[in-house]
């Protein structure tokens, strides 16, 4: 049996990039940084952050461009696929990515319209995930509550 899954926690590096395939389906490229402390040998404090390459797809990636933001902490699981290209010069290049599956925003909503001021218990949102249309219709207001994660 195989087994190719990534589970993350860190902070996105930079706001995500989203573009549309000609196919009309959303990709979303971001950074997310992870960092790792330890004690050495010699008793001192180390640390090391490491970088990771997030792409979404689909409905997760209409998402990510609507709510993710530089900065926030966020949990990404997903699976580990490295691509190839040739670069104009023919040299050959390779990038591995993490392919987000799901995905939980882990930072509070405060000041986000919620009376209570306590953020909501965070919710995964996976890739099949959509809104319910018949929720809101384009005239209603949209609440937090409303929002699927």
């Amino acid at each position: 049996m195989d087994l190719n899954k990534v589970m993350l926690i860190g902070r996105v590096t930079k706001e995500p990039e989203v573009r549309t395939l000609q196919t009309g389906q959303a990709v979303a490229s971001f950074s997310v940084a992870t960092n790792r402390q330890w004690t050495d040998a010699s008793g001192q404090k180390q640390e090391k952050a490491e970088f990771h390459n997030i792409v979404a797809w689909r409905k997760l990636a209409e998402i990510v461009q609507s709510y993710v933001k530089k900065g926030m902490k966020i949990y990404i699981e997903g699976r580990m696929e490295t691509r190839s290209w040739e670069d104009p010069q023919g040299q050959k290049k390779y990038r591995t990515e993490i392919v987000c599956d799901n995905m939980i925003m882990l930072d509070s909503k405060g000041g986000s319209g919620s009376a209570q001021g306590s953020a909501a218990t965070p919710k995964p949102v996976v890739a099949g995930d959509a809104p319910n249309p018949a929720v809101n219709t384009p005239d209603e207001e949209i609440s937090i509550e409303d929002i699927p994660f």
